[in-house]
């Protein structure tokens, strides 16, 4: 019979940091539980990367802390005992080692910090919630920081970030360069040179895990890739990652940051967001080793800028944001949409050229950068008026990075608009020229991105248009869209129904674009 011990601590898939004070010291009176379980597989649809980098990277997590002399219990997916659920699985288990009393870190999404919660009330052992350690500010410093204030603006708190931190501010105190943000200067199309960096990613073969996790049923969609993963399956490999992307990628990451390309799917971005969200790398060593780089002469200023505030910025707002509003947030819905998605999002199979490209890169590579997200996929989605709540299932399972407190934010949020403007002072949507100058996707693409009606019409430019009418009500007083709506206004008569009736047209068919 296993040994007894007093505590088990949880350590979940996104958990996954060997600095964590936890593991500083070892106890042989503390067991760390880590288990793979269809309860996170299942409660969307996952891509089958996502499945695979998690599992992998926690058992070799739990083979970096069986090598430091702690006592781990691996509950595979494939087990047994393995109930398949986080708290039937932990009560065995307390019960198994005659544990009295069970810590765990604090969850990252609402789900499970509720679960664990609601769980251990009804408990007769000892239980305890302790930090993360990871990230810069607290679940609720932004809601603090910003109460009593009518709009919150990430531009604010990334500014009092910066501060704190002591990232970029010169000796004065003031920003460096005299601005805190060169977002205007990192909007530049890739036209093929400098070269995109060669990845540097490490690969491995996870296909015996594949197997396993196919056997036990486990659904997923996209492209496993399982004899040559590249996702880290460490901090070492991450920590790897870092080092190339500060080397290769960041001196260029400012020029090219929205740039999009069909030969290029990862041009001068860090790729680093997976390592940093299932907690391989801190935030904070992550933006110094930018700094740094700034400082010493290797990195242009807006670069870095653009990098760190993607981090210390944005990361963190959206953070705070979902923990300020959920669980509510997940329900909004503040322009009504309720269009079902194409079966295209499930295979890329669609004559427009751009959403072919990123929705298929996605599928094959579990990973998209930001642009091609929000100006891309969800421009679309949100012209067209598709159903927030399953986009945002669609975007937590498809992509590597997703969790549910970055994604539920930057989907309902910054890129469908469906929290009423909490998030994003204006709906990020644009006709085809945007596409066309930021990308080559427009290239012998099935529809012409000069044209409104017709056939060969790009169905962004009319649902562009109809999008501001049907939503005219909501969307015309505010200020950013003056612009839009004086120009709307000189449509009105046959050219606006004409386009209205395009829209129409064309939302009535998605399957088929």
């Amino acid at each position: 019979m296993t040994a007894s011990c007093h505590c088990l601590r949880l350590v979940l898939g996104d958990q996954l940091n060997p600095a964590h004070s936890w593991f500083q010291t070892v106890d042989a009176q503390v067991v760390y539980v880590l288990m793979e379980v269809r309860q996170e597989t299942d409660y969307v649809l996952h891509h089958a990367q996502k499945i695979l980098a998690i599992f992998a990277a926690m058992r070799d997590f739990a083979r970096h802390l069986r090598a430091a002399g702690h006592r781990v219990r691996y509950v595979a997916v494939d087990d047994p005992s393995n109930r398949q659920t986080i708290p039937d699985n932990l009560t065995a288990l307390m019960q198994h080692y005659d544990a009295q009393r069970i810590e765990w870190q604090a969850p990252d999404e609402w789900r499970l910090d509720e679960q664990l919660r609601q769980w251990a009330t009804d408990q007769a052992f000892a239980s305890a919630s302790v930090d993360s350690e990871h990230f810069l500010s607290t679940r609720h410093e932004i809601a603090e920081f910003f109460a009593g204030r009518k709009q919150w603006l990430m531009e604010h708190f990334y500014r009092h970030m910066r501060r704190r931190f002591g990232l970029l501010i010169d000796a004065q105190g003031k920003p460096e360069g005299g601005k805190w943000n060169f977002d205007h200067d990192n909007r530049k199309p890739w036209p093929g040179t400098p070269a995109e960096p060669v990845d540097a990613r490490p690969q491995h073969d996870h296909q015996a895990l594949w197997q396993s996790v196919q056997h036990c049923g486990v659904n997923s969609f996209g492209d496993a890739q399982a004899a040559r993963l590249r996702w880290p399956l460490n901090r070492d490999e991450a920590l790897a990652c870092l080092q190339a992307f500060i080397q290769d990628g960041l001196p260029h990451f400012g020029d090219f940051e929205d740039a999009m390309s069909s030969t290029g799917q990862r041009l001068f971005h860090s790729l680093l967001s997976f390592a940093l969200n299932v907690k391989m790398l801190h935030p904070l060593e992550v933006v110094q080793r930018a700094q740094a780089a700034y400082y010493s002469g290797a990195a242009p200023l807006a670069a870095v800028e653009g990098f760190i505030r993607q981090i210390m910025g944005w990361r963190e707002y959206v953070r705070g944001i979902y923990w300020a509003h959920m669980p509510a947030y997940a329900q909004h819905n503040a322009l009504d949409h309720h269009q079902p998605l194409p079966h295209w999002f499930w295979s890329g199979d669609t004559g427009m050229r751009c959403l072919q490209h990123a929705i298929g890169q996605s599928l094959h590579t579990a990973h998209a950068h930001h642009i091609q997200r929000l100006m891309v996929i969800g421009n679309f989605a949100l012209l067209a008026g598709l159903d927030p709540q399953a986009l945002h299932r669609w975007y937590l399972g498809i992509y590597i990075d997703a969790f549910e407190w970055v994604e539920l934010p930057n989907t309902l949020g910054m890129s469908q608009w469906a929290d009423g403007g909490l998030i994003a002072t204006k709906p990020y949507v644009s006709s085809a020229a945007y596409i066309h100058r930021m990308s080559d996707y427009c290239q012998g693409c099935r529809y012409d991105h000069k044209q409104k009606l017709g056939e060969r019409a790009c169905p962004f430019n009319a649902l562009y248009w109809d999008f501001f009418d049907r939503h005219q009500a909501l969307l015309s007083g505010n200020h950013r869209l003056g612009m839009v709506y004086r120009q709307l206004q000189k449509m009105h008569g046959p050219q606006l129904d004409a386009l209205k009736a395009q829209a129409l047209q064309i939302r009535a068919r998605l399957d088929t674009l």
